[in-house]
């Protein structure tokens, strides 16, 4: 399995080379280079011969990790994207976003750095769009069914990808002006360029896939009226509706949502024109929340030009190696410093938020306090401890609690389930016969990795309820706990 000794002969992990800070900060471009081939041989070559290949356990797509590092280490470049794209329909975009839960799994990590999976991934899916190997697969035959994706992000798209190529045709709807959802509006350019987006959507156009962007459904078109058009419908539309923080001074203009602020820079990054939009030039940004939509948040202000940056969780800080509760192969929660984290601005843990404070209607600063954790579990601020800090621009990434489902249950007797998802059962049917939900709109708030995963094996039941039986595969189940990123 690659080299037999190759993670004796090359013991240290080397990722990826990034711009540097003061130039990636001039721009939107990707943050992320592509690694010297001679590096990367060696890097794929640390696989070993482990046996029983956890990073299978860790991969939601169970993408065959050891058979491709061995392929790319000896430069059988189109075997290894054949392997690749057999369980993963998008690595350009895993490879790229994904926060590498197989890696968490590796057992070389065991007693060293794990293998660099991820930018393997990356440099995989690049090399077959260099080389032309990805090539449309349109069906020889039709099978006479029809199917309506309603959503565009990675569920959606890769649901959509999978039924076309079995034959089905299927129409994507999307209810902002561009097809992507998540993968456009979501995450900035620095870590995915749009135009990696748009080639992947020329193949599922020359597949055949019809993309409707600009329709909502539930509005412009009522749910029941699409299950009457359609023999299936998937319900793709993602965990959308942000968190809350209800603490006085709620009202004042200066504080937004982290994924309205996200939406409207990647729409002025297009050169669209933004009626309202959110500008950190100049401003005391502070971001609330720690994860990935929060580095966002960070990186975005300050290619605006913020004159500063603070980002504060109200939880401690997490530690910096793997925690005895969190024990090999599981993903741990470890301390992590993002591009954008290395870009400025400061991180704060403990901090408990108190109020927004405000002049003339306008957010002025933010009262805040030290954390406590009690011993019944619960955690609040210290009295005594408060302090204001400064900002004209607040931004609340802390995390979702749902989809936006009040049409789809309004008009479809789809039932949510107690964390206001849409319910399905293991087969990915809600309540409503031929009507499938897959994604964050069933999972809740999850990865990237875990939508493309549902959404095909979404696709393959889907077929099967169509047709009685399935081509396609079907690598996870509903029931499988989904992944918490809201802290």
């Amino acid at each position: 399995m690659a080299d037999p000794r190759g993670f004796l002969k090359v013991r240290t992990r080397e990722d990826r080379p990034k711009r540097p800070v003061p130039v990636r900060l001039m721009d939107w471009a990707e943050v992320q280079q592509r690694q010297e081939a001679g590096t990367l041989h060696e890097q794929a070559g640390r696989c070993m011969d482990c046996g029983v290949p956890f990073c299978h356990q860790g991969c939601p797509l169970g993408n065959l990790i050891p058979e491709w590092n061995d392929l790319v280490w000896r430069d059988r470049w189109d075997e290894a994207s054949e392997r690749m794209h057999a369980t993963n329909n998008f690595p350009e975009f895993t490879g790229r976003v994904c926060p590498a839960p197989c890696e968490s799994s590796c057992v070389l990590g065991i007693n060293q750095e794990p293998v660099t999976i991820k930018q393997v991934e990356y440099a995989i899916g690049e090399k077959a769009f260099d080389d032309d190997l990805i090539k449309p697969y349109v069906p020889q035959r039709l099978v006479g069914k029809t199917v309506a994706v309603v959503g565009s992000g990675p569920a959606g798209l890769a649901a959509a990808q999978q039924l076309t190529q079995a034959g089905f045709t299927v129409a994507v709807y999307e209810r902002d002006d561009r097809i992507g959802g998540l993968l456009r509006y979501g995450i900035p350019d620095f870590k995915l360029e749009k135009s990696v987006l748009e080639r992947r959507l020329e193949i599922m156009r020359q597949e055949g896939t019809k993309f409707r962007p600009g329709v909502e459904i539930g509005t412009d078109i009522t749910w029941d009226a699409l299950r009457r058009r359609y023999d299936a419908v998937i319900v793709a539309t993602g965990a959308t509706r942000p968190r809350e923080l209800a603490i006085p001074g709620r009202e004042l203009a200066g504080i937004h949502y982290a994924m309205d602020f996200l939406v409207r820079a990647n729409h002025l990054v297009a050169e669209d024109h933004v009626p309202d939009p959110i500008d950190a030039r100049g401003k005391h940004v502070i971001v609330l929340g720690g994860g990935d939509t929060g580095s966002d948040c960070i990186g975005t202000a300050l290619r605006q030009g913020a004159a500063s940056v603070t980002s504060l969780a109200i939880g401690r800080k997490p530690p910096v190696d793997r925690a005895d509760e969190e024990p090999w192969p599981m993903m741990p929660r470890v301390f992590e410093v993002s591009t954008s984290h290395e870009e400025g601005g400061e991180r704060t843990y403990l901090a408990s938020t108190v109020e927004f404070v405000g002049q003339d209607g306008r957010v002025t600063g933010l009262r805040v306090a030290e954390t406590e954790y009690r011993e019944d579990g619960s955690r609040g601020p210290v009295a005594g401890t408060e302090k204001v800090l400064p900002a004209d621009l607040i931004l609340l990434a802390l995390g979702f609690t749902g989809n936006e489902s009040r049409e789809l249950t309004e008009q479809l007797p789809v039932a949510l389930d107690s964390r206001d998802n849409v319910a399905r059962d293991e087969t990915y049917m809600t309540a409503v016969d031929g009507v499938f939900s897959c994604g964050d709109a069933g999972r809740g708030q999850s990865l990237v990795v875990w939508a493309i995963a549902e959404g095909r094996a979404c696709a393959a039941h889907v077929e099967r309820h169509l047709t009685g039986q399935t081509r396609l595969p079907e690598p996870v189940t509903p029931s499988e706990r989904a992944i918490d990123l809201s802290l």
